[in-house]
């Protein structure tokens, strides 16, 4: 499988990064041991948790995906080494002080995650909330540390808009403090505004890798839900219904016949057209079988021509809902 130079880190990552937030929510502990042991035989060596993974769950408090993570690394000796790992830390854990990007918090983040993930390092590691409570010095100071130590390999920001990773690598460059190397931020078809423009300029000129999320629109772009009726029952239902309107429809509409010309289902397209926009390294995507991770297989070697690129770009660009 070809892999993606990820900014300024020297890793070398799958074009899809599996995403954990599945392990401890849609899978339980033997089911993501399936898909994990799955996702190294399709190819895909590179993966996205947090610690605070899957709190939202009822009656979980965080932390279950990195100690999943933890015990199939456990019991599969020799594999952590070929697995690219990215975690986060800023959330709200729950307990007093458990939050934020202080130094204090992410000093004892790193290494409960580290516990949790049962390994020395995290490859990459990630600000997971912006926190406007502490300076970038501090946030920064602190990965600094985590760096020389060699608990983390690299860092990265996630939900930072243009404004925010500006001045982080400002004060990283004045400071003579780690910059970010990596971005996180919320795009695919339907979400762009908060990534396209300023940002993602920021993010060329300065070799800023860039890992999407939400890259199916929590399964919308999947074209399985057409209708207010295709969401009862669904786990992600409350998060794919303000996608159902005209702009939507529209996009999976483009996202189908592109599909169709090419033997492909709708979020294999959806997969390749962010795998081939200008800024962008790898999409974060989720899968819960293993003929969504063989779609995965397909995603990345889908190449689309440039009318077909332009016809599901304009279908989503934000003038086509009026």
């Amino acid at each position: 499988m070809k892999t993606k130079s990820l900014g300024t880190t020297g890793f070398e990552i799958s074009p899809i990064v599996f995403g954990g937030n599945v392990f401890g929510w849609t899978l339980d502990e033997a089911e993501s041991f399936r898909m994990l042991d799955a996702l190294i035989d399709h190819g895909f060596t590179t993966i996205d948790t947090a610690d605070v993974y899957s709190a939202w769950v009822e009656g979980n408090k965080g932390g279950e995906s990195e100690t999943i993570l933890g015990k199939w690394f456990a019991a599969r000796p020799g594999l952590r080494e070929k697995v690219t790992l990215f975690t986060k830390v800023g959330s709200d854990m729950g307990g007093p002080g458990e939050k934020g990007l202080s130094k204090d918090w992410i000093s004892k983040a790193i290494d409960l995650s580290l516990g949790r993930l049962k390994t020395d390092h995290v490859d990459l590691y990630f600000s997971h909330w912006p926190d406007d409570s502490v300076t970038h010095e501090e946030t920064l100071g602190a990965y600094q540390d985590l760096l020389k130590a060699g608990k983390i390999r690299a860092i990265g920001a996630s939900n930072y808009d243009y404004a925010l990773l500006s001045s982080a690598q400002k004060a990283a460059k004045e400071k003579g403090l780690p910059a970010y190397q990596v971005l996180q931020p919320e795009y695919n078809l339907y979400d762009r505004d908060g990534f396209e423009g300023e940002l993602r300029d920021l993010c060329i000129a300065e070799n800023i890798g860039v890992v999407t999320y939400f890259s199916l629109a929590a399964g919308f772009l999947s074209g399985k839900y057409r209708s207010p009726e295709d969401l009862k029952g669904s786990k992600r239902g409350g998060m794919v219904e303000k996608y159902m309107n005209d702009r939507g429809m529209a996009i999976v509409k483009a996202l189908t016949e592109v599909a169709d010309a090419h033997g492909a289902k709708p979020a294999e397209v959806a997969l390749a057209w962010l795998i081939a926009r200008d800024g962008v390294t790898a999409p974060i995507a989720s899968a819960t079988s293993e003929g969504q991770l063989a779609s995965f297989v397909k995603a990345a070697e889908l190449r689309l021509a440039a009318d077909e690129m332009t016809a599901l770009t304009e279908a989503g660009a934000v003038e086509a809902a009026h």
